[in-house]
């Protein structure tokens, strides 16, 4: 008998390769919550003129949206570990689409935050949710890539975003626009229902592949160790490698995804004509997740150690996000557009390592509750970094296309940082050797 009381058919075909559709079904959930939230972003230049919003107005509604995010990641994660992956997604999804759809009822500030607030509590467990699942369903050779391919949902999200919402603000407005997104996450749920069991459970997987994935999954979860509580977790130096690993380089990309339209305006590009730089680097992003979770894996088949084939790509993340700074020099579209793409690809490196790291670490009943702190972590710096943002681009207005000059070279600095902290703390301890976590 199945999850959800599903009886098992043997006269079912086994799907090949059936991990990898479960893999396909998480990108496709990543797209449409990257596409939910950007539609606002996208919004933004045309919203702030409707409803006379400065900056600071613009960054405490994202700012509403930031602090559900970071505050249900937490409490996601641990529910998702409790009442499992597929259960805890389907709620998630549910809450989100109604949200989207309820907001072309938004009329002003005080609406517009409300309903971005219920947004990012719904949107909070997809991560802590797909890190879980590619923890039940792909062995850790795998998980790397499969990381990046649900990652890389955010990037393709937000580089279909603007083709979409656009045209469709347009031509009917941004209420329709607001609804898009929200009818695209029904048709996610009906294919996630239909798809989505536990390996043991599925009545579509071929015995191959239910041996290799239940071989390594069991093998993990055996250990005979109790649920390690929250308290426990924070006594950890390897949870807070975790944490930071999000904690200082997703502020970044959410900049990117946030505030990268009203850069560009800041730097005198139209919104028109700056469509591509607005599209490039979430595509750099996109392959940036493949190539981390790629060269990771192709590392660990070449012998290296798992933590070594981790961290080559953190170092290699936080040195190429280093290259938003030369952007403060200039205001050509095509280098600027050149050089965050080649930021946004190092930081899809390092974030595709950070949301591989649970699963590495930790045992299956503790994968998602990992997950879900850092991205607790993400989302606290995210709204600290955007509180300042908003403040600081405008109080610098005067200066022109250099207003955004001090944020932009934080930005560069502090995956960096980060990319040290993480070295430092991800590491064999005596918490391995005791096996509260496992040897990297």
């Amino acid at each position: 008998m199945s999850v959800d009381g599903q009886k098992n058919s043997p006269q079912q075909p086994s799907i090949p390769s059936l991990r990898w559709w479960i893999g396909g079904i998480l990108f496709a959930s990543t797209v449409i919550n990257y596409i939910d939230r950007q539609t606002l972003s996208i919004l933004a230049p045309y919203l702030k003129q409707d409803y006379h919003w400065t900056n600071v107005d613009y960054a405490n509604i994202v700012i509403a949206f930031r602090i559900a995010y970071a505050i249900g990641q937490g409490v996601c994660g641990r529910l998702i570990d409790r009442v499992g992956t597929r259960r805890g997604l389907t709620i998630s999804v549910t809450w989100y689409s109604i949200v989207s759809l309820m907001t072309s009822l938004a009329n002003g500030f005080s609406s517009f935050a409300l309903f971005r607030f219920l947004l990012g509590a719904g949107e909070s467990a997809n991560w802590p949710g797909a890190s879980k699942a590619v923890f039940e369903w792909f062995p850790k050779r795998e998980r790397g890539l499969a990381a990046a391919f649900y990652d890389s949902g955010s990037s393709v999200g937000g580089a279909i975003a603007p083709f979409l919402i656009l045209p469709v603000y347009l031509r009917w407005g941004w209420r329709v626009a607001f609804i898009i997104p929200g009818l695209l996450g029904f048709v996610w749920l009906i294919a996630w229902r239909r798809l989505y069991y536990l390996p043991e459970d599925h009545p579509r997987i071929s015995d191959a592949e239910r041996s290799m994935i239940l071989a390594e999954t069991q093998e993990v979860q055996s250990a005979g160790k109790p649920r390690l509580r929250w308290r426990d977790l924070f006594k950890l130096p390897q949870t807070w490698g975790t944490i930071i690993s999000k904690g200082l380089t997703d502020p970044v990309w959410f900049f990117v995804t946030d505030w990268f339209p009203i850069y560009l305006v800041a730097k005198g590009i139209s919104l028109k004509s700056g469509l591509l730089a607005v599209w490039v680097p979430f595509l750099a992003a996109d392959l940036g997740n493949f190539f981390g979770g790629g060269v990771s894996g192709y590392l660990i088949r070449r012998g290296w150690s798992l933590g070594a084939a981790r961290k080559a790509l953190v170092v290699f993340g936080g040195i190429g996000v280093l290259l938003l700074i030369p952007t403060i020099f200039t205001v050509n579209l095509y280098l600027i557009t050149m050089l965050f793409g080649l930021a946004t690809f190092s930081y899809a490196s390092f974030s595709t390592i950070a949301n591989v790291l649970p699963t590495d670490l930790y045992k299956g009943d503790s994968v998602a509750s990992v997950s879900g702190l850092s991205g607790t972590g993400a989302g606290v710096g995210t709204i600290i970094a955007f509180e300042l943002i908003g403040h600081l681009s405008d109080a610098r207005q005067a200066t022109g296309t250099h207003s955004f000059d001090p944020i932009v070279v934080v930005a560069g600095l502090i995956p960096f940082v980060g990319m040290i902290l993480v070295l430092l703390l991800v590491r064999n301890t005596r918490a391995t050797d005791r096996g509260l976590v496992r040897r990297i």
